[in-house]
């Protein structure tokens, strides 16, 4: 059997949708450590069990290898930077985040979606991880939307939802497609854009984008939102997704650019050419974020990739 490319594997396991969490517990002198983490699951209702997979690099390993109890804070949507704080912040991560000791002095993260205190029930080596599997001895939580992560990215489904169900007529949906250091854009005799069709139906929007998209040999991977505003000109409402692709037909006039290219072209409308130079620019970091507003004017609600 051949051997794997990690990095491709790991671009694999990463397609796989799930929020962010952050899990806490005390060193042996008593001092609070923490990280980042999104391999946690459920295991069992009777009895009430949990796991997480800390990794064999992380420089507190040694503690939750051996920890006789711990934390799971699942994140909230707008909670990124305690995301990126437990995953890449070298100094004392404990004092940039507010928190509350559980009944045996675990830290809990204020303002997360869900708060469990764990016993652990048992610690299983597994390569480079370890599976620690911990006894629900409490919990807590809130119904407000979880932070979610897929492809190396936060995505915020609240905010996402909140934009494209917003009550307003014909949508204009579209996919800008990454493949490696190139984006697929058409060209029209007005300019390029992203490829996109006219859409009413708003539940549907990502469903018939991805339809029509592989009609046309042109197979997608929808992402995130991108880019949603409306266009009070046209009376158009407009929405970008990202997305990657694995080729195109010879059938299909779409044009593979270079990343590094797209701020040099002209495009069909003012608010797509905006849009493609935020892409060039964020693309290099792989820190993309959601823009909400209208053709000239809006926010941008930052989506950090996690380290």
């Amino acid at each position: 059997m051949s051997k794997m490319d990690p990095r491709a594997l790991r671009n694999a396991f990463g397609s796989f949708m799930s929020g962010v969490t952050v899990v806490t517990a005390l060193d042996p002198d008593g001092q609070p450590v923490g990280f980042t983490a999104n391999s946690f699951s459920s295991v069992s209702l009777d009895p009430p069990l949990l796991l997480v997979c800390p990794g064999k690099f992380l420089s507190s390993y040694e503690v939750f290898a051996n920890c006789s109890h711990f934390a799971i804070n699942v994140l909230a949507e707008g909670q990124e930077e305690i995301s990126n704080t437990f995953a890449s912040f070298k100094g004392d991560r404990f004092a940039q985040v507010e928190h509350l000791p559980d009944l045996h002095g675990v830290p809990l993260i204020r303002g997360a979606v869900a708060q469990f205190s764990c016993t652990t029930h048992q610690t299983l080596e597994a390569g480079d991880h370890s599976i620690l599997i911990g006894h629900v001895e409490g919990y807590s939580h809130d119904s407000v939307p979880g932070l979610g992560y897929v492809g190396g990215q936060y995505f915020s489904l609240g905010l996402e939802r909140a934009a494209l169900e917003s009550p307003r007529g014909t949508v204009v949906c579209g996919a800008i497609i990454q493949q490696a250091d190139h984006v697929l854009l058409e060209r029209t005799p007005h300019g390029f854009r992203p490829p996109q069709i006219t859409c009413t139906d708003r539940g549907q929007l990502r469903h018939t984008l991805c339809q029509n998209l592989t009609m046309r040999g042109v197979p997608a991977q929808l992402g995130q939102a991108y880019s949603v505003f409306d266009d009070p000109q046209s009376s158009l409402h407009y929405a970008y997704f990202l997305a990657s692709g694995t080729g195109v037909s010879q059938q299909d006039p779409l044009q593979a650019v270079p990343i590094c290219d797209l701020a040099t072209l002209n495009y069909t409308t003012p608010a797509i050419a905006q849009m493609m130079r935020r892409y060039a620019i964020e693309a290099r970091s792989r820190s993309f974020a959601l823009y909400l507003g209208d053709a000239l004017h809006g926010d941008v609600h930052a989506l950090p990739e996690r380290t």
